[in-house]
């Protein structure tokens, strides 16, 4: 099984690991790449066997414009129809859960979060924007490893 994490949203990234949790060489995809590039990359980890990928749950918030919730919207429901699209049976988990099953309660601090990725995997250089992203991917790797996951 492929276990892929999605931080959504302009500064968030994409990865995947395999089920004994390691991150793939071009699993580290950063989600302000085009589309084209999100696309290509879906593919390539669907070749590589049957996937499961777990998205935080995000929402607008009253901070941003219009235009930002917008454009924000626009993004989670192309991940949502590129994962349904692929086939790729997906699930939604709070910011709170997934870092508090991870032991990394960020409170909004990033540096929180990019320390325990770097913690989980020391081989790999983690930059803010692939840190949640693997995090979620592991997430879904502990949470749903031993679940019947149906495609």
């Amino acid at each position: 099984m492929i276990w892929i994490g999605i931080d959504p949203g302009n500064s968030g990234g994409i990865a995947a690991l395999d089920d004994f949790g390691r991150p793939f060489d071009l699993g580290l995809q950063k989600l302000s790449e085009t589309p084209l590039d999100i696309v290509e990359f879906v593919e390539r980890v669907t070749s590589w066997g049957d996937c499961f990928a777990v998205i935080e749950k995000v929402h607008s918030s009253p901070q941003m414009g219009v235009t930002s919730a917008f454009t924000f919207g626009r993004s989670l429901g192309f991940l949502h129809g590129l994962l349904t699209a692929f086939r790729i049976p997906f699930d939604e988990v709070s910011p709170q859960r997934w870092q508090k099953a991870m032991d990394c309660l960020s409170k909004g601090d990033k540096n929180v979060t990019k320390n325990r990725a770097q913690q989980l995997f020391p081989n790999e250089k983690i930059s803010h924007a692939i840190a949640d992203a693997l995090l979620i991917a592991e997430y879904g790797r502990r949470t749903h490893k031993d679940k019947e996951i149906l495609p």
